[in-house]
């Protein structure tokens, strides 16, 4: 039987094999709404420049209105044999309105349709996976006001360093993922020009306007090289490139939560929500939502390698191998929706252990710092040296169990005779925490302000 998407060329069909690796339908009918789109806006300039009669053009939109009813009915019957949503889609449309349905392909090919049908779904995914950020964002926000001034051990190499509070640290995610939010946002922007048009890589000799196509499907421009147009996939990669750096920055969010959960450290607690059980243990509660947050990086950077290797050295123009492009970005974009769905939920959640935190927070001999800068502002002292003496006071605290606001005065001016009552002052976990007033410092007074600045923006 002659192939009846290839006419005349070929005398018959497909193989069962070669049908089967051939076939996108399966995963590239979420396309269907962007080739709709694509195809009326196609139509709608084709009629304009006299290319089709506008008969022809309202028998189109008719008949696309009435697909896009079926499937939203989930009455459209997708066939393989058809092998994408493209030509399911046109076949389906010629079997509804005849003629004029054959005529809608006038002038583009499915290399340029495929590429703007892509860049269609990847502009709507982005705007719906920034909002979903900046739900994120505003959720970390406004738990960073509720927790402004609650102290918590800050770490370097997962040991105590100095004092920070909560909020502080919560805020630390909202500037993260206020970097990922642009990353996408630049993505759009770079993304946001037209390939329909182009053909299959040299244009057409129909007297198109790509200008009009451009405008109706909202992009900035038709992009200016027929070539490029059908072959580039950069806009996929620089997606996929800003979800990596995303999952990354929400894999820290979740290791952190899943460490805080934990009974060493119970700085936090999860509810049922957001925990499950063990089979064999009763006293369990596992923060697994946190534990595939931090897991599924492996799916989203995957991706983004998965998609780099598929277009490593290929020539110009379109080849076959471009299908692989689009299961992978899909793939990711759930997923991340899915992660940015649970961090959300997550730190909305918990709750802070604030005792715990805060008997945390002096820790290590976490105000050592504060010590140490006493010393230069007070005595007048060069860091180093005052380095040098607060080591000393600090191996002495540790000879004698204590805490450093717990060594006498006498004691610490055996070591530096000039320290007076004064430096007890700076050695408690609120001092240090109400001192780093410097900009983006942990101040409870600064957070708050940093939180409500943000959520402004957020709510705005």
């Amino acid at each position: 039987m002659a192939n009846q998407q290839w006419g005349g060329r070929f005398a018959e069909g497909p193989s069962a094999i070669m049908e089967q690796i051939n076939a996108s339908v399966d995963f590239d009918k979420r396309l269907w709404h962007q080739d709709i789109k694509g195809s009326l806006a196609h139509s709608e300039m084709l009629a304009k420049m006299g290319i089709i009669s506008q008969q022809d053009k309202m028998t189109i939109h008719e008949g696309l209105a009435r697909i896009k009813t079926e499937i939203e009915n989930d009455q459209f019957q997708f066939s393989r044999a058809l092998e994408d949503i493209h030509m399911n889609i046109e076949a389906r449309l010629a079997d509804n309105i005849g003629e004029a349905g054959k005529r809608l392909h006038t002038g583009r090919s499915r290399n340029d349709q495929v590429a703007t049908d892509f860049r269609l779904w990847v502009r709507d995914n982005i705007d719906a996976m920034i909002l979903s950020t900046e739900h994120l964002m505003l959720t970390l926000a406004q738990r960073a006001e509720e927790y402004a001034d609650t102290a918590m051990p800050g770490f370097t190499h997962l040991q105590s360093a100095q004092p920070v509070t909560f909020g502080h640290h919560l805020l630390a995610y909202v500037e993260m993922l206020s970097r990922d939010k642009g990353r996408l946002i630049d993505a759009r922007n770079r993304l946001n020009e037209s390939p329909l048009g182009a053909a299959a890589l040299a244009g057409t000799s129909f007297p198109i306007d790509r200008q009009m196509t451009a405008k109706l499907l909202e992009f900035d421009r038709p992009m200016a090289n027929s070539l490029d147009a059908v072959s580039d996939r950069d806009f996929a990669l620089e997606y996929l490139s800003a979800l990596s750096i995303m999952a990354m920055h929400l894999s820290r969010m979740a290791e952190e939560i899943v460490i805080w959960c934990s009974s060493p450290f119970s700085f936090i607690k999860l509810s049922d929500a957001y925990t499950t059980g063990s089979s064999i243990m009763p006293q369990k509660r596992n923060p697994d939502a946190a534990e595939l947050v931090r897991a599924k990086i492996g799916r989203v950077s995957g991706a983004l390698i998965g998609l780099l290797t598929v277009m490593k050295g290929l020539p110009l123009a379109y080849a076959k191998d471009m299908q692989e492009d689009k299961e992978q970005v899909f793939a990711a974009t759930d997923t991340m929706m899915l992660c940015l769905a649970a961090c959300s939920g997550m730190i909305g959640d918990l709750q802070a252990n604030k005792e715990n935190m805060r008997r945390w927070a002096g820790s290590g001999f976490s105000t050592a710092t504060d010590l140490a800068d006493w010393l230069v502002q007070k005595l007048q002292m060069p860091f180093r040296t005052a380095h040098h003496v607060t080591g000393q006071i600090v191996s002495l605290a540790e000879q004698k169990n204590l805490t450093l606001d717990q060594v006498s005065i006498e004691d610490m001016q055996k070591i530096e005779p000039k320290i007076t009552q004064d430096i007890f002052s700076v050695l408690s976990v609120e001092a240090s925490l109400a001192s780093r007033v410097s900009e983006g410092g942990t101040a409870p007074s600064n957070v708050i302000t940093q939180a409500q600045k943000w959520i402004k923006i957020l709510q705005d």
